[in-house]
């Protein structure tokens, strides 16, 4: 855990690159000192939780869940393609120990980060870790180094097919990735030069999971359409983007970028960390 010291900050950009996703206006906000995990939950850790628990997964209830394409071997597992984003599929048997469906493998996995776990599942691992899943405002003040305005946890530097900082696409998606940062799936959840403060791959990798409910500030008539949809499904925030994020497809591992979802959803490109309250006699000593 990493102590991150509270205050007023904000939250978002006046400069949002993806409107439509209610990246913006930048918001004041005050948030309490608090703790963040350095990475996010790793399959191993699950795998704790699940065998002490008896845990079953939402993935596990539904019997499929999306798995992006290009990473199945065995086409036969699909269920069916989603329309409009084919380089999605629905999997039978798609689950958190065999992310990519029946066949797939967590063995040379176990330090990556868990993916095909829901909000819910995401909320029961952290009460299992007497955690809890950070807010919007909390995860954005740790991804800046606290009341600082920066495009990424590095800086602003712009990550490109050739110079690399976190675990995203290179090349055209869907069609080539030339993995010029290694990885064509998840990286391990220590991966890449961490911030400052010791945080590792806040943006890239997978998406996180926050306790917030998705809405879009906004008076106009997408915005309301869209507000109904996610109080209609009770959407949660999701920060960070995820390995398959390049710039000409989903810009959204910037630090203000942010997706909603349904809290029963789940990919394999998704997983959580987790944040503590300070307790009363403990002391929150940071450099942010």
């Amino acid at each position: 855990m990493i102590a991150v010291k509270g205050g007023e900050t904000f939250v978002g950009t006046n400069d949002p690159a993806l409107v439509i996703d209610g990246e913006g206006p930048e918001r004041k906000v005050n948030v309490n000192d608090f703790f963040l995990e350095s990475e996010t939950v790793t399959v191993s850790r699950f795998a704790e939780f699940v065998e002490a628990t008896g845990y079953i997964t939402e993935a596990e209830k539904f019997g499929y869940t999306a798995v992006f394409a290009g990473l199945l071997q065995d086409k036969m597992r699909v269920a069916e393609n989603v329309a409009g984003t084919p380089w999605w599929a629905r999997v039978h048997g798609a689950i958190w120990n065999a992310p990519e469906g029946p066949g797939s493998s967590i063995e040379e996995r176990m330090d990556h980060p868990v993916t095909q776990v829901s909000w819910n599942d995401a909320m029961a691992f952290a009460q299992w870790v007497g955690g809890r899943l950070p807010t919007e405002a909390e995860w954005e003040h740790a991804a800046r180094g606290g009341n600082r305005r920066r495009r990424y946890p590095w800086g602003d530097e712009e990550p490109t097919d050739e110079k690399v900082f976190c675990n995203i696409w290179q090349g055209r998606f869907p069609h080539e990735n030339t993995l010029a940062d290694g990885f064509f799936g998840t990286a391990p959840a220590r991966s890449f030069k961490p911030t400052e403060d010791g945080f590792y791959n806040l943006c890239g990798n997978v998406w996180e999971w926050t306790s917030e409910p998705f809405r879009v500030r906004s008076l106009s008539r997408h915005a309301k359409i869209r507000n109904e949809q996610a109080r209609k499904n009770s959407d949660k925030v999701l920060k960070g983007g995820s390995f398959l994020c390049h710039k000409s497809y989903c810009y959204r591992y910037r630090i203000a970028a942010r997706m909603g979802l349904s809290p029963d959803s789940a990919s394999n490109n998704t997983g959580f960390r987790i944040a503590y309250d300070v307790r009363p006699d403990a002391s929150s000593n940071s450099g942010m």
